[in-house]
């Protein structure tokens, strides 16, 4: 009896890299990791929400103002910064992202490995939202950004927009938001060729709450642009043995793993009012960090944990990427109109003013 053994490589599933400034791609906020890295129809009482869609800026977030910090991998480190307000005049409501990521000292070296001092390498982002109200239940907004990068010796920088719509009722608590995320163009490039490309893409989101539970369903589509974004790798697609190829592997059209790799899904609950408890399913992370010999873990899996008061809210995160471990985030939004006022000028520019949430 002739044994016959086979054996599989192990191969990464890779869509990032493709792009400059894949930084964009990242969460700006705790909760935003603990909902899965994206979520475009959430109308939650959050400032973050709004570098995610425009649309999503609203009067309900005037003076709000959000800090939040993560510990990334390999010592790297993120901070974020938002900040809205609503302008009256203008029946427009704006908002600031700042997104800086610093990524430690590194040393120069040469061939030998002779060291010639160190550099710290960083990227950064300025983010402008304006979005506005069209009839009850429509809001529709853009952000303008600026991107930039800064290596050893290179450099570069780009100028991107987003277009978002957002559709929420209020009394079915359906939302639903679809956003065009990273268009522009490259104001600077690394090398002296062809521009790298940057890194758009195109998500829809709904989310339902329920009105005698206090539970919300979410799920967000994303890469809507492209079908097949699964990792085309023959080393996934062909089994070898000793006598030969196993092409019957070639066959498989693996279509529920192309499906789901589009897709997020989660819930949310709020428990007395005050507290709410995350966890969602990332399967295309799962997908491209999980180790395909080995156990997979809770790669792709997220969670968090927001405490929200009157004057603040905060919140944290708990991502995993991969089997190698999770990251850990932390953010903290102040209501700063309830924290402190500005008088006769605060009143001229409705400083004060509390709109309602929608």
């Amino acid at each position: 009896m002739l044994c016959l053994f086979t054996y599989k490589n192990a191969g990464a599933q890779i869509t990032g890299g493709q792009a400059a400034m894949e930084y964009l791609r990242l969460p700006n906020s705790p909760h935003i990791s603990a909902l899965g890295g994206i979520s475009v129809a959430m109308p939650t009482n959050d400032i973050s929400f709004a570098l995610q869609n425009p649309s999503l800026m609203r009067p309900g977030l005037h003076n709000q103002l959000g800090l939040n910090y993560n510990r990334y991998y390999a010592d790297i480190n993120i901070m974020n910064l938002q900040y809205g307000y609503h302008v009256e005049s203008l029946n427009t409501s704006f908002a600031l992202g700042i997104q800086y990521l610093n990524y430690g000292k590194m040393s120069v070296t040469d061939a030998a490995g002779n060291q010639y001092g160190e550099f710290t390498p960083v990227d950064y982002g300025i983010s402008l939202v304006a979005s506005r109200q069209y009839k009850e239940h429509w809001r529709y907004g853009t952000t303008l950004k600026f991107a930039g990068s800064s290596l050893f010796d290179k450099s570069a920088s780009a100028l991107m927009a987003d277009i978002g719509v957002n559709y929420y009722d209020t009394v079915s608590l359906i939302d639903i938001g679809i956003v065009a995320k990273n268009m522009g163009v490259t104001l600077k490039r690394y090398n002296t060729g062809v521009a790298e490309p940057l890194p758009f893409d195109l998500q829809i989101g709904i989310s339902k709450r329920f009105k005698h539970l206090p539970l919300r369903l979410f799920a967000t589509i994303h890469h809507l642009y492209e079908w097949d974004i699964r990792y085309d790798d023959p080393a996934l697609q062909q089994q070898s043995t000793l006598i030969g190829n196993d092409t019957n592997a070639k066959k498989k059209t693996y279509f529920a793993d192309k499906l789901f790799r589009h897709f997020i899904l989660g819930a949310e609950l709020t428990i007395a009012k005050r507290l709410t408890l995350t966890a969602a399913y990332n399967h295309l992370r799962r997908g491209e960090m999980a180790d395909q010999m080995e156990k997979k873990g809770p790669a792709g899996f997220s969670f968090g944990a927001g405490l929200n008061l009157n004057k603040f809210q905060i919140h944290y995160s708990h991502a995993y990427y991969s089997i190698a471990g999770a990251y850990n985030e932390f953010g903290l939004n102040m209501q700063l109109n309830k924290l402190f006022g500005m008088g006769e000028r605060g009143e001229k520019i409705n400083w004060s003013t509390q709109y309602p949430e929608w």
